[in-house]
């Protein structure tokens, strides 16, 4: 008995280490992605291509029914939305971390109307919108069917 009461309290401390772990990568990945997405210009651009103007591509475009959507902006929500997810899960934030994503993804996108050197696109919008709506859909599914 004294011994599994041991291990449940050694497993609370690790899996309150990892929590803390994926919120830091959380925020710190929102600290930079909003940087990245309100800097006018491209600073990976400027590190990688000597070029502040052009945008780096990690893969071309995903094209369905025609309709275009951003690889790059879906791989950045993605991440974003995963962190918080593995950061949040089983708390009440949860749902709060849905809504200010998906808000978020649109804000972000809808500032570069105004933001010298960077333009709006429907492209990267909906890149910003599948990455979250992609995670959160498998976030439910897997609360649904599996137990913990």
């Amino acid at each position: 008995m004294l011994i599994t009461d041991k291990r449940n309290k050694i497993n609370k401390i690790i899996m309150k280490k990892i929590k803390n772990f994926f919120k830091i990568g959380f925020y710190s990945v929102n600290i930079i992605l909003i940087t990245l997405y309100l800097f006018p210009g491209s600073i990976l651009g400027c590190f990688l291509y000597y070029n502040c103007y052009k945008q780096p591509k990690i893969t071309s475009d995903l094209i369905i029914i025609d309709l275009i959507i951003s690889s790059n902006h879906v791989y950045a929500f993605a991440l974003l939305t995963s962190l918080g997810v593995f950061a949040f899960y089983n708390t009440k934030k949860i749902n709060f971390l849905i809504i200010y994503l998906f808000l978020l993804s649109i804000i972000l996108e809808l500032f570069h109307i105004i933001i010298p050197v960077r333009e709006f696109e429907m492209s990267d919008l909906f890149g910003n919108l599948v990455g979250v709506i992609l995670v959160i859909f498998i976030y439910k599914i897997v609360i649904r069917y599996v137990k913990t």
